[in-house]
């Protein structure tokens, strides 16, 4: 046992507190800083391998594999053991324990699992859950059932949540008001650098990173090497982000290293073990913390990060890249003072800093919840109400996750929300419910091996070289000579194995929703894609179960998966998707001929209309049909367009019309739904608006502006339409084309809308009359289309006329005509338009038209429709 270096972790100091708390309370929170040893000393001390105390057996869950194994093989070093012996780790896929392991470290995913199977934990007396900050959901769920285990079951069962940086308030009320122990860290001053990029970047969308964003921080990688001594760590979003950084530090004197989730264990060992050479270690967020790198004293920090979004109403889900919150800068920057004084370079302007979020998004609030949904229905909570959570999913999440597990669509979950005998096989995959639909659909056609295969596939992000065709990246992963080739075919076994210990096969298909798949796929053969490793007579040929070819076998297994995904060609490179949403291929992408896809991966830029295929295999459409059978719906279509009613008996997969027929005799109820459609689209203009009709509207207008009450709103056309019944009727229910529309009578239509209960109707001509006789005898029609009404007549006609009209109380507004019929003036008092207006009007109009009347005092004058000349002829 390496005593001097267990005896110089500072979280010794801590310990008393963390026990005390835990014979009191039985639960308690951690929270000590990165290289304390809470990952390390803690769990050693708690299973009382480091001398005195009792003996217990401890779970560790980590978030991650890399930082699982890490965790273990540093607890075994520091006991002076092999990994295996006390200290073992289990991590999907792989495990390294005993009958003697008293520290087991694990994943979450991992312990979930266990939860599942064995809700006591019956041979586990303590439970670290580390570094809860990260706030992962399964880390979240683990949390919940081991909560309710301890209240129900086990109330002897210890739990710790330890983190660096963490909610400690709002843990310690999740775990009952639990003692909070904090252990001070020996850290060392990390100098702030703010490197921003002398030009401005795009910002990041999707998976994409402006690639000049990346070049910048490579360019700050080599400042850094100049300006200081030890070994760089450079945080970057992800896999494809740290190779093409990594591609970029060519020539640099240091050995770059690239540790991901996915990267070979030989590689992660020689990150985390000290060298006598210089090296620059391009990670993910695997390095924020639970590691410790040696030998780092700088680190560059890109600023970047991934988290899971998912896109409900299309079906889609992915990572995005986001900027880092300041929670995990602090986390990156301490990394540099781990074992002296260091620096971090931030690539972003220090004014930006204050604007970023404070903390990572709880995964629970923005992830797809179908497998948190599945595993909450398998715990007895459909829910989750009941479970002890800092944050409630989202009530819109979790029904779009019901409604992936439901009957008709995956099978896991009835229509109470409980687990279906298929349900609990699916949970105890270890997969999401729609891989795990595929699983086990797909076994029946393929068989055990090729499915599982093409599962594995799915269930983690292949490199960019493998391409976008899910069939060629398969040929591609059998040959081998990769790392991912190796992690796929751990994965592939380890999915073979599991579908024999939970009754996989045909026997599994119990409530599956699929109809019996197609053999063949129907139809002809598609057209083999030219692949990078050559053409057909490269490929391998199918194994057990293996009477479709690659190409079929990888659409069946992604189309089961993905149903709302597969895809008919729109032409050049375009499909739509049964959810609705377009999808587009690549220039250059194999698939761009095929009629059908079944796309497994997609995403979606902003304000983007359609997504971008990542991964996608060929498709018949027997598959599609079987596979989506849930989304195929049969109906009467009758809608507006093209300027016209049309109506189609329409089957469809989705938004994916698969086949239509006129209809001769459609539902009148869909017709008039229609029609109404195209006055809302095209306007009320489509109706037979005689002058009378458009002078009644605008006489309607009025009165409800100037009286309210029981006189309609008929000036806006939308106000109309939500009357329809009232106005329309029976004429509408009638009609059944555009043509037919053209024939409705506007202005009688609107004659239903008068106030004729109240009485009111009967004095529309009253109080907002057609017509207004003025002195000369002549009846001049009003216009009421303006805000005011307007009675344009020649200014002789109104010789004598000392008031001017008024329709209900309103005056209107006089527009005086010249004897051309030109306005003249306009004014709504004539009696001031006498003593002041006239004269000047006269004096302008007199010699123009001298034939008809101008005399001085038009208050006393006769009105007259007529010239000078018929005035003496009368």
């Amino acid at each position: 046992m390496r005593r001097s270096a267990l005896d110089a972790l500072p979280v010794r100091e801590a310990l008393p507190g963390l026990l005390s708390a835990l014979d009191g309370h039985g639960t308690a929170v951690l929270c000590a800083p990165p290289g304390t040893g809470k990952t390390t000393l803690v769990p050693l001390v708690l299973a009382g391998l480091t001398g005195g105390g009792p003996r217990r057996r401890v779970v560790v869950a980590e978030p991650r594999r890399i930082a699982a194994r890490a965790a273990a093989r540093r607890m075994a070093w520091l006991l002076g053991e092999a990994v295996g012996e006390s200290v073992g780790f289990t991590v999907r896929g792989e495990r390294l324990a005993g009958p003697s392991t008293m520290v087991e470290v694990v994943t979450t995913g991992v312990l979930l699992q266990r939860l599942q199977r064995d809700q006591e934990l019956a041979d586990v007396d303590v439970v670290v859950l580390d570094e809860c900050h990260e706030r992962h959901l399964d880390a979240d769920t683990a949390a919940a059932f081991l909560l309710d285990v301890r209240e129900t079951l086990r109330p002897e069962l210890r739990l710790v949540a330890a983190s660096a940086t963490t909610d400690a308030a709002g843990w310690s009320r999740l775990l009952g008001d639990a003692p909070v122990v904090e252990a001070a860290g020996v850290s060392y001053p990390v100098e702030t650098v703010w490197s921003p990029p002398a030009r401005p970047v795009r910002p990041p969308h999707g998976m994409r990173v402006d690639p000049a964003q990346l070049a910048h921080v490579a360019s700050v990688v080599r400042r850094a090497l100049a300006e200081r001594s030890g070994d760089v760590l450079c945080f970057l979003p992800g896999v494809g982000e740290i190779a093409r950084v990594a591609g970029q530090l060519g020539g640099v004197e240091a050995e770059v290293l690239q540790v991901h989730g996915r990267a070979p264990a030989a590689v992660q060992d020689a990150a985390l073990t000290a060298s006598d050479r210089r090296r620059v270690i391009l990670a993910t967020a695997v390095a924020e913390s639970s590691l410790t790198v040696p030998g780092v004293r700088v680190v560059v920090d890109s600023g970047l990060a991934r988290e899971p979004r998912v896109d409900h109403a299309r079906g889609l889900g992915a990572l995005a890249t986001v900027r880092a919150s300041r929670a995990a800068g602090r986390q990156r920057a301490g990394r540099a003072g781990r074992e002296a004084p260091g620096t971090v370079y931030r690539c972003w302007a220090e004014a930006e800093d204050g604007r970023l979020p404070a903390f990572p998004s709880p995964e629970i609030r923005i992830a797809d919840l179908a497998q948190f949904a599945l595993q909450a229905a398998c715990w007895g909570d459909p829910d989750a109400s009941g479970l002890a959570l800092l944050d409630a999913p989202p009530a819109g999440a979790m029904a779009a996750a019901r409604e992936v597990l439901s009957l008709s669509a995956v099978g896991a979950v009835d229509a109470a929300g409980r687990p279906t005998a298929r349900g609990l096989r699916m949970a105890r995959l270890g997969l999401h419910p729609r891989l795990a639909r595929a699983l086990l659909d797909g076994t029946e056609l393929l068989g055990a091996r090729r499915a599982a295969q093409l599962v594995a596939l799915l269930s983690e992000e292949g490199p960019r070289e493998y391409g976008d065709d899910l069939a060629a990246a398969w040929r591609r992963a059998r040959r081998g000579g990769d790392p991912y080739g190796g992690r796929w075919r751990a994965e592939s076994a380890r999915l073979e194995r599991a579908l024999g210990s939970t009754g996989g096969g045909a026997a599994a298909r119990g409530s599956s929703p699929t109809p019996p798949l197609p053999e063949t796929g129907g139809g002809p053969p598609a057209p083999a894609p030219r692949t990078p490793e050559g053409p057909e007579s490269s490929r391998e040929p199918a194994s057990d179960g293996g009477a479709m070819g690659d190409d079929r076998a990888a659409g069946l297994i992604a189309a089961l998966a993905f149903p709302e995904r597969v895809a008919r060609a729109k032409g050049s490179g375009a499909f739509l998707m049964a959810s609705g949403t377009g999808a587009e291929l690549t220039e250059g992408s194999s698939l761009r001929h095929a009629e059908w896809l079944a796309v497994a991966v997609a995403d979606r830029a902003p304000h983007s209309a359609s997504a971008r295929v990542r991964l996608a295999a060929v498709l018949d459409e027997d598959t599609a049909r079987a596979a989506a059978a849930h989304l195929r719906t049969e109906g009467e279509e009758v809608r507006w367009q093209d300027g016209d009613v049309t109506a189609r008996a329409v089957e469809r997969l989705g938004a994916v019309e698969l086949v239509a027929r006129p209809l001769r005799e459609p539902d009148p109820a869909l017709v008039r739904a229609a029609l109404l459609d195209g006055l809302r689209a095209e306007g009320l203009g489509l109706l037979r608006w005689t002058p009378d009709a458009v002078a009644l509207r605008a006489r309607l207008g009025f009165l409800h502006r100037t009286l309210g009450g029981a006189w309609p709103d008929v000036a806006d056309d939308a106000a109309l339409l939500a009357r329809a019944d009232d106005w329309l009727e029976p004429e509408l229910s009638r009609a059944r084309r555009r043509a037919d529309l053209g024939r409705i009578d506007a202005g009688q239509a609107l004659g239903r809308l008068l106030p004729w209960a109240t009485g009111e109707a009967v004095r529309l001509d009253e109080l907002a009359p057609e017509r207004i006789e003025v002195p000369s005898g002549s009846r001049i029609r009003v216009d009421y289309t303006a805000e005011q009404p307007v009675l344009a007549v020649k200014l002789q006609e109104l010789f004598g006329l000392a008031q001017t009209p008024t329709v209900a109380g309103v005056p209107v507004l006089v527009h005086l005509l010249s004897p051309a019929g030109r306005p003249a003036a306009v004014t709504a008092d004539l009696a001031s338009f006498w003593q002041g207006g006239y004269r000047a009007v006269r004096a302008e109009l007199r010699g123009r038209y001298p034939k008809h009347p101008w005399p001085e005092d038009p208050a006393t004058a006769e009105p007259t429709r007529h010239t000078n000349a018929r005035l003496r002829g009368r």
